[in-house]
C-alpha cells in the first residue's frame, strides 16, 4: 500500500475531472477512484509518496477555486480504510457499533482515520456520497469504551471543518440491526 492517500472533492464534474487530471499529471500518484457522486459533485482519490500526493491534492485545489469543497492528505492511513470503502470488510459479532455523518466526501475519510488510530476499532462501511445527497457515513464497531472514544475523537476532527451532521454510539445493537449493517 502507499504511504499516503489524497482525495479532492468539487461541486462540478468538470472542475472534478480537470482537477483528477492535473493530480495524475502533477506527480507520480495512481488514481485509485475518480467518480461522480451525489448531487453532482465529482471525487477523486489518490496515492503514492507523501510529497507526491501532497503536491499533487495542492495542484488541483488551485484549478477551480470556486468549485472547491474538501480535500485531505493522509500520511499512513489506517489500513482499515479501503476494506471499508469497498465494501470487503468482515465483521463477526457487534458488541457496540458507531456511527458518524458528514456533510462531504473527504472528511469522512479522515474521520474514519482519526477513528481507527483512536482506539481498538474496526471500520465496518464507509458510505462516500453515493445516494446520499452528497453526505457521508460511517459505521464501526468494538468494545462499548473504545467507540464511544473513537466516535468522539473523529466528531471533533469533522466538526473542525464543519462538516460534522450527526453520530451515534448503539451499545450491544439487535441482532436484526446487525445483520441489515453486515
Amino acid at each position: 500500500m502507499a504511504k499516503a492517500i489524497g482525495m479532492i472533492e468539487f461541486k462540478t464534474v468538470s472542475s472534478g475531472v480537470r482537477a483528477a487530471d492535473i493530480m495524475v499529471k502533477t506527480a507520480q500518484v495512481e488514481l485509485l477512484e475518480a467518480q461522480v457522486v451525489c448531487p453532482g459533485k465529482y471525487i477523486a482519490l489518490i496515492a503514492g509518496e507523501l510529497s507526491a500526493v501532497k503536491s499533487a491534492v495542492e495542484s488541483a485545489r488551485q484549478i477551480a477555486e470556486e468549485h472547491f469543497i474538501d480535500s485531505f492528505v493522509l500520511g499512513n492511513p489506517h489500513p482499515g480504510i479501503f476494506p471499508a470503502i469497498y465494501g470487503t470488510t468482515h465483521v463477526g459479532a457487534i458488541d457496540a457499533l458507531g456511527i458518524l455523518e458528514t456533510y462531504d466526501a473527504a472528511s469522512i475519510i479522515v474521520a474514519a482515520d482519526t477513528a481507527a488510530k483512536t482506539a481498538a476499532v474496526e471500520l465496518i462501511e464507509l458510505r462516500i456520497a453515493k445516494g446520499m445527497c452528497g453526505k457521508s457515513y460511517l459505521y464501526l464497531t468494538g468494545a462499548v469504551a473504545a467507540v464511544q472514544a473513537s466516535i468522539d475523537k473523529a466528531k471533533l476532527g469533522a466538526a473542525e471543518g464543519g462538516m460534522y451532521l450527526d453520530s451515534a454510539v448503539i451499545a450491544h445493537p439487535d441482532a436484526q440491526l446487525c445483520r441489515s449493517i453486515l
